[in-house]
């Protein structure tokens, strides 16, 4: 959502071997649509974002920052779902393979 100014439903799956995060079509659909790479990445709560009701954002968002400097916005379903997304992330990103 963060390049088209849009947003979109996916399902997303961690893994941590190798350590990438893949997101679906949440209709279906057996192949990824996306991975994103987790190794070495940063990720943190984003807590203000500019034009957040233009584009109806409900400020669960978290930012992932791979290690090849790729910024992806995710927004979880409550601030309790982001918390736990974060530190998944985090675990995965620090000891994945």
């Amino acid at each position: 959502g963060h390049r088209r100014k849009n947003w979109k439903v996916r399902k997303f799956v961690l893994r941590d071997d190798p350590a990438y995060l893949h997101y679906y079509d949440p209709a279906g659909g057996e192949d990824p649509l996306g991975t994103i790479r987790l190794r070495g990445c940063v990720v943190t709560a984003v807590e203000d974002v500019p034009d957040s009701k233009k584009y109806e954002i409900d400020n669960n968002l978290f930012e992932v920052i791979t290690a090849d400097d790729i910024h992806y916005y995710l927004q979880a379903a409550s601030p309790t779902e982001r918390t736990e997304w974060i530190k998944a992330i985090q675990t995965v990103a620090r000891t994945g393979k």
